[in-house]
């Protein structure tokens, strides 16, 4: 499972990564602008491409024709007014001195989404519910897709990793896109009788961080950081040597003050008892252990011609993320379960006699550990024999199971690497809106709202100021909730819900009510469809406004209801909690839906907060007459 989900995906991302696209001797469109594409109406239209330096362009929309120059950089960009909504194809051809050189035809304007995220967004229709029988009717020609391929790239680039098409919906093009933008699209195609576009671009198990444009990392993460990725472009040693101490502090702080990369003799040591994941070493401590930091120790002598120079570190392939040192300097750092490792070691790192190897392995889950067959662990330096390094490891535990800070270029996690590769090649393609499904993995990590404030920002500036977003309040999973109790999950979506709320032109969509509580992919994807769709058209979904003391209780008031609120299952709504200012102080209320307001009957005990649904799989039974439901959150009770 590990491997399939990330390591598939991070071989493919390798080929991107810091990789500018070349400049073509003959002009051409920017990839988006292939066969069949969308063009969002009454928006200005804008055609990019590339050219040769200083070369005149002419660019055809139909019977539009626009001229323009490359920059210094390669790069044209031809503007044509904006087009009402229209079903009838159109062709964009590009031209240059010689004539014709590209044409993309059968293009129609309509409404364009974008939809990105993680693993609930890229989760596909084929693995939704009633996925066969949708197929079948899957017959819509101006329903079209187009899905970006997973790539990372340290700075912005003007190509995809790899080839991008345009797809009209039959039943076989719908199986292998996004579920929940395809059930959003073909749901606005029902409601709005206009040609739709989604385009889809997601990363299972990513982070909000590497989607950010360069100014959203910048603003969250601070110049210096975002400074680095382009010093690691330059000089990697140098972009490593500036962000150890960064790790270095926490790992410091995390153990209590060790230092092991300065001082090995202070852990205790044991001989590795096999190759392969530790988890899978029996009769150790560390059998059936997956999440944790573990470092492996080589000692490595070294004759005066050896040590001269640089040299190259071969460890094959560390699971999941490595800091590497030699004799106490820092030599690499890399996310990633099957990137083989194969770090410089810089000339002075190494001396004759006896030199130290240490690596610190963390692992998140699954296999972790070294996990590359021996014969491919060496050390060859510049002058003389290679060191073979296949045996003679040992190993400490280190005493913390939190993961350690990430470099801004990490593949993975790196600050703006997804966004660089697979957001930015888009160009300023004017689009509708984007749908937003990420949040999983940022369970746990402090400032949700204003990282979704940041990736607003950056989407607007490329793609249209008026942009509508979406973020769908990610799902239930995992154990049923029993008493009111702390819940980072719940936290999240609390976070989800103030970013949406900060925001001109954003919505909320819940998903927290079709989770499952044993698949953190829910596979009922339609629903979720249908509820984007409805926002995404400008509906009012169901929202808390107002919590107000009332005598003997507090009534939550809703915007956004249809008809009324109602209870399933029972006069009763479940999981409405009263809290008063300390986190043990919540405890489940009474409640019944009247109207547009939720009463929750007091108990005489203090109570300044209103819960609702805060657990990491609540049971949520609140709906009003469409029926949509209402969103999990916290609020304070407005004072008397």
């Amino acid at each position: 499972m590990k491997q399939r989900h990330i390591a598939q995906a991070w071989g493919l991302s390798l080929l991107a990564l810091g990789a500018a696209a070349p400049l073509a001797a003959t002009p051409r469109l920017a990839p988006i602008w292939s066969e069949h594409a969308v063009i969002q109406r009454d928006a200005p239209i804008t055609v990019e491409g590339s050219a040769d330096p200083g070369e005149a362009v002419q660019v055809t929309l139909g019977t539009a024709k626009e001229a323009g120059r490359a920059d210094a950089a390669g790069h044209f960009a031809v503007r044509f007014p904006a087009r009402p909504a229209s079903a009838q194809p159109v062709a964009l051809t590009l031209s240059d001195s010689s004539g014709e050189v590209e044409r993309a035809g059968d293009l129609l304007v309509g409404d364009v989404w974008l939809c990105s995220g993680q693993s609930n967004m890229e989760f596909t229709q084929a693995q939704a519910l009633n996925a066969w029988n949708e197929q079948q009717s899957a017959h819509d020609g101006a329903l079209r897709m187009a899905t970006v391929p997973k790539a990372v790239a340290l700075t912005p680039q003007g190509a995809f990793g790899g080839p991008v098409a345009w797809e009209k919906t039959t039943p076989e093009t719908v199986g292998h896109f996004s579920a929940a933008c395809y059930y959003m699209a073909k749901d606005l195609r029902r409601k709005l009788g206009v040609p739709v576009g989604a385009i889809h671009a997601s990363w299972g198990g990513s982070e909000i961080r590497p989607w950010l444009s360069p100014a959203g990392g910048a603003a969250i993460y601070g110049k210096a950081e975002v400074a680095l990725l382009a010093l690691y472009e330059r000089d990697p040693a140098a972009a490593l040597a500036a962000f150890a101490p960064q790790w270095q502090a926490w790992y410091a702080k995390a153990s209590g003050g060790s230092e092991p990369w300065a001082h090995p003799d202070a852990l205790a040591w044991q001989d590795v008892p096999q190759a392969g994941a530790w988890n899978r070493w029996s009769g150790t401590a560390l059998a059936g252990k997956e999440r944790g930091t573990v470092w492996y120790r080589r000692t490595v002598t070294l004759s005066v011609a050896q040590a001269k120079g640089a040299a190259k570190l071969a460890l094959g392939a560390l699971d999941d993320i490595d800091m590497t040192f030699v004799n106490g300097h820092p030599a690499g750092n890399t996310y990633g379960p099957a990137a083989k490792r194969t770090y410089t070691v810089p000339a002075g790192y190494l001396h004759a006699g006896r030199n130290e190897i240490m690596v610190a392995v963390t692992n998140l889950w699954g296999d972790g550990g070294m996990m590359s067959p021996p014969g491919t662990l060496s050390l060859a330096p510049g002058q003389g024999a290679a060191v073979p390094l296949g045996s003679g490891w040992r190993y400490a535990v280190a005493p913390m199971d939190d993961a350690p800070p990430r470099t801004p270029w990490d593949g993975f996690a790196g600050i703006g690497v997804m966004h660089n590769a697979m957001i930015a090649p888009i160009g300023h393609f004017a689009l509708k809106g984007a749908a937003w499904y990420q949040g999983e993995s940022d369970v746990g990590k402090p400032g949700y709202a204003a990282k979704l404030k940041a990736l607003f920002a950056g989407w607007r500036a490329q793609f249209g100021a008026d942009m509508r977003m979406l973020v769908v309040q990610i799902a239930g999973y995992g154990k049923p909730q029993i008493a009111p109790q702390d819940s980072a999950t719940a936290r999240l979506r609390e976070e989800q819900r103030e970013g949406v709320l900060g925001d001109r032109n954003a919505a909320l969509v819940t998903a927290v009510d079709i989770g499952e509580r044993i698949d953190i992919h829910p596979a009922n994807k339609e629903v979720l469809g249908t509820r984007l769709a409805a926002a995404a058209s400008g509906e009012a979904l169901p929202q808390p406004v107002s919590a107000t003391p009332v005598s003997g209780g507090v009534v939550v008031r809703f915007s956004g209801v249809e008809g009324a609120l109602h209870s399933w299952g029972g006069k009763a709504v479940l999981s409405f909690e009263l809290c008063a200012k300390t986190p043990d102080s919540c405890r489940f209320a009474a409640a019944r839906a009247d109207g547009d307001s939720v009463y929750l009957t007091g108990d005489g005990r203090p109570a300044t907060r209103v819960r609702y649904g805060w657990a990491d799989s609540p049971s949520l039974n609140l709906y009003d007459a469409r029926p949509f439901p209402a969103p999990a959150f916290e609020m304070e009770i407005a004072k008397k």
